[in-house]
């Protein structure tokens, strides 16, 4: 027997309405966890320095490359011009030092190029890695 016969069957409906809220509340606690674990993250203890100046400076040696290719090693001219004259000339002015000298090289702006890769290659034949090289700043900007 049909009791139900004028009755027409309803179409059955998944709501997803609360589902959605759900997901929300769920969406704001993650965002919410993951903005504290990050500032976790960057939580950084700094060193702290001594006021005090170091007590021994380091040895600087100026090489300077005028623009027709003379070398003045720490303002002594250089007779000998060549790589391992260079070379000489730089450990001679480190005097045997435990440190390791800086090379300062004071090039001229119309100084060959190949004149600065000497007292670079000079450096090297001596021992010695740190190079630097000196600027001036242009004033009028």
């Amino acid at each position: 027997m049909n009791f139900q016969r004028g009755k027409r069957h309803e179409e059955l409906e998944i709501n997803f309405i609360p589902l959605i809220d759900v997901l929300l509340v769920i969406i704001i606690f993650l965002i919410i966890s993951a903005t504290f674990s990050r500032t976790n993250e960057l939580q950084i203890n700094l060193p702290t320095a001594e006021a005090n100046a170091p007590q021994d400076k380091p040895l600087m040696i100026e090489v300077a490359v005028d623009a027709t290719g003379k070398y003045l090693v720490n303002g002594k001219s250089l007779a000998d011009s060549s790589v391992t004259g260079i070379s000489a000339a730089l450990q001679a002015a480190a005097n045997g030092g435990g440190k390791e000298p800086t090379i300062v090289i004071n090039a001229d702006a119309n100084s060959t190029h190949q004149s600065v890769v000497n007292v670079m290659e000079a450096s090297r034949v001596a021992g010695y890695t740190h190079i630097t090289f000196a600027t001036q700043v242009q004033s009028g900007h």
